[in-house]
C-alpha cells in the first residue's frame, strides 16, 4: 500500500512538473495574434489606438478617457476605447472596446464587469444582428437585460434598468460565449503557438422598466451601423 501511494505521488509530481515546463515553453515561444478590430500603433507605447466611429446615424458622440479603476486593474498592455453616443432625443448608449495584449487576463467574463458596476443580469439571450456595410454578415451577440440598486446624490435609493449587449472577436473568430473564446484561445496556442488577440466589445443603455425590447431595437441599429467602422468583416480575416 505504501509503495502504491509513493507511485501515485511520484506520477503526480512528474505530471505537475511537465505541465510547468510546457506552460513555460509556451509563454516563451508564443506569438501574439492579429486583432479582429482596426487598430493603429501609438509611438513609444505598448497599447494601440482603437477608433470607435464619432458619428453614427443621428447619434453624435463623446470620446472618454479610460476610467482610473480600469487603469488600476487591467494589465499595462491592455488597449481601451470608450464612447458615449447620444441620439437627437437624448437617448444614450455607451460603447466600449477592450483589447488584450500578451496578458490574457485583460478579457474576462461579462458577469465580472456587470457585478463590479452594481448590475445583475435578469434575462440573458443570444441574438444575431445583421451587420451593414459593403460586406454584410450576421453577428451573434449576447443580450442581457440587467438591473441594479443605486443611491442618488441625496441618499435616496433608485432601481436602474438597462440592456447590455456584448461579444468577443479575434482574427478569424467571433463569439458571444466566453467559454468558447477560451477553448479557441487554448486550441490556437497549443497548435501554433499563436496567442489570439481577443477584443471584448460591449454596448450599454439605461432604460425604463418594461422598455428593454424597444431599447434593444435602437441599440441594434446603432451596432449594425457602427461595427463596420472598426470590426474587420469575416472575409478580411
Amino acid at each position: 500500500m505504501k509503495n502504491q501511494k509513493w507511485i501515485i505521488f511520484s506520477v503526480a509530481l512528474v505530471l505537475m512538473a511537465g505541465t510547468v515546463v510546457a506552460l513555460t515553453w509556451l509563454k516563451a515561444h508564443q506569438k501574439l495574434g492579429t486583432p479582429g478590430i482596426v487598430t493603429a500603433p501609438i509611438p513609444g507605447s505598448v497599447v494601440v489606438k482603437i477608433d470607435l466611429p464619432a458619428r453614427v446615424l443621428d447619434f453624435t458622440s463623446t470620446n472618454l478617457p479610460e476610467p482610473k479603476v480600469l487603469l488600476d486593474n487591467l494589465p499595462a498592455d491592455t488597449s481601451y476605447a470608450l464612447r458615449i453616443y447620444t441620439g437627437a432625443d437624448g437617448f444614450q448608449v455607451q460603447a466600449t472596446a477592450i483589447l488584450m495584449g500578451t496578458d490574457r487576463s485583460s478579457i474576462h467574463n461579462a458577469e465580472f464587469c456587470l457585478t463590479g458596476q452594481g448590475f445583475t443580469g435578469k434575462k440573458k439571450s443570444v441574438v444575431t444582428i445583421p451587420i451593414a456595410g459593403a460586406q454584410p454578415y450576421p453577428l451573434p451577440v449576447a443580450r442581457w437585460d440587467v438591473s441594479g440598486d443605486f443611491q442618488r446624490p441625496g441618499g435616496q435609493g433608485a432601481k436602474v434598468f438597462g440592456v447590455y449587449v456584448f461579444w468577443f472577436v479575434a482574427n478569424g473568430e467571433e463569439t458571444p460565449d466566453n467559454q468558447q473564446r477560451m477553448i479557441w484561445l487554448g486550441r490556437d496556442l497549443l497548435r501554433s503557438g499563436v496567442l489570439q488577440r481577443w477584443a471584448y466589445l460591449s454596448y450599454f443603455a439605461v432604460c425604463a422598466p418594461g422598455q428593454e425590447d424597444a431599447t434593444f431595437e435602437r441599440m441594434k441599429n446603432l451596432i449594425a451601423r457602427s461595427v463596420p467602422e472598426f470590426q474587420l468583416p469575416p472575409a478580411r480575416r
